[in-house]
């Protein structure tokens, strides 16, 4: 079995992280919608119909310079780092 580089094994560690500017072009690149890059539920058990609010706040926040994606990002890494929330 190959070995993993660095890079791969960095971000499945959550050492680095992808660049919400680049979601959109990684989307595209793999063939799927934000939605499934997003999404960590299994594809037969994803449900169909109108796109969720987090994918439209995704799209928005891909659209804002970087500085202001970053600044968004901060603020979610804090709220997500809060216990029991």
């Amino acid at each position: 079995m190959a070995s993993r580089s660095p890079t791969i094994n960095a971000y499945e560690f959550g050492q680095l992280r992808v660049p919400v500017s680049a979601l959109p072009i990684l989307a595209r690149t793999l063939g799927v919608s934000m939605e499934e890059l997003m999404d960590d539920t299994p594809s037969g058990a994803r449900k169909r119909g109108p796109a969720p609010k987090l994918q439209q706040h995704l799209e928005r926040i891909t659209a804002l310079p970087k500085p202001r994606q970053r600044a968004v990002m901060d603020v979610i890494e804090a709220m997500l780092a809060q216990p029991g929330r």
